[in-house]
């Protein structure tokens, strides 16, 4: 048992959390003269640790989880999901969204496909929300930085908040309050796609590897950047009084300064690495991750044009107080955790 530990530590720590790499960039920052010990020699080896290791897992991800998206087009989702019924159809919809678009933004198109098609407006809600909420790329990297029952747990926790939010749209009888078009557009996604081959799909994969990273990779930097700030400049005081167990309201704070924010997945993991770091509680991260990539306000304009605005202001408080809640059952339960 203890050699299964220390080999689960091994790829948890080298392999997806890439700590070699780190000890390579520190002394290699080392050996041009530079104090990696100082705020700037330890901004400059946590920026470039953490922008090397996340674009690396970054384009392997993706290009693992679109080699499995392309056995899903719209139109074979779309029949998935038309299989089951009530909060089955909720349960297949949430983890159909671990294997989909890696942001917000990218899962709306597909959830005014899926709700042009006919699917209930539950069973779309419950895609719409885990979709960019959890992946599997985000359980890797998770696991890279929080360790696996954090990561397992986040994705979880995920789920159930899809499946909850869209049940509870569901029971509310809201179809009338999604904009026209959509509701005209009935069959929008029924189309036959090709059989791919193998190659067809290593080459979408790719393509889907160069085309997410170029709209990833911008804030990935922004997100390292704020990481380094975080890590090397400001105290931990400051990180612990406004969002460490001393506050009660760390977890409210954090969603409302997460809600405006637009990132995925991969430009907030070096932020919460960071806040963890400087002693900020692991529900206080978790929500604020869960705020940025589920309700982000690009994200929230653009539903806004196919959801009227008493439905988005349902499904935006229904998401808040879940997040929430999350957060401070994630805060209570932290040293069991890590």
């Amino acid at each position: 048992m203890d050699d299964l530990h220390s080999f689960w530590l091994f790829i948890q720590d080298q392999v997806l959390g890439m700590k070699w790499l780190n000890t390579v960039i520190g002394n290699g920052l080392s050996a041009v003269g530079l104090d990696t010990t100082s705020r700037w020699g330890g901004s400059i080896q946590f920026f470039l640790y953490d922008v090397i290791k996340i674009t690396v897992l970054l384009c392997f991800l993706i290009f693992v989880i679109s080699y499995i998206q392309s056995y899903f087009p719209p139109e074979r989702s779309k029949r998935i999901l038309g299989r089951f019924k009530g909060i089955r159809a909720n349960i297949i919809s949430a983890l159909l969204g671990t294997v989909t678009p890696f942001c917000s933004c990218s899962s709306i198109p597909l959830f005014i496909g899926f709700t042009s098609a006919g699917l209930p407006l539950g069973v779309t809600f419950s895609f719409l929300i885990s979709s960019p909420m959890v992946d599997l790329g985000s359980l890797v990297l998770l696991m890279s930085i929080f360790g696996v029952r954090v990561a397992v747990v986040y994705v979880i926790v995920g789920l159930v908040i899809a499946v909850i939010g869209g049940t509870l749209i569901e029971k509310m009888h809201m179809e009338n309050y999604v904009e026209e078009f959509i509701r005209n557009a009935r069959g929008s996604v029924d189309i036959e796609s090709p059989d791919l081959t193998v190659k067809d799909r290593f080459v979408y994969a790719k393509e889907q590897v160069t085309e997410t990273f170029k709209k990833v990779f911008p804030y990935i930097l922004i997100g390292v950047g704020i990481g380094a700030v975080i890590h090397n400049w400001i105290p931990e005081e400051w990180i612990q009084t406004v969002l460490g167990s001393n506050n009660p309201f760390g977890v409210v704070l954090a969603v409302l300064v997460g809600v405006p924010m637009y990132a995925d997945i991969f430009g907030t993991i070096p932020v919460a690495e960071a806040l963890l770091a400087k002693g900020a509680q692991l529900g206080t991260i978790l929500s604020f991750m869960m705020a940025v990539t589920t309700l982000s306000l690009p994200s929230m304009i653009m539903l806004k044009k196919a959801v009227k605005p008493k439905l988005l202001g349902i499904f935006i408080a229904i998401c808040v107080t879940g997040i929430i809640i999350v957060g401070y059952l994630f805060n209570v339960f932290q040293y069991m955790l890590i």
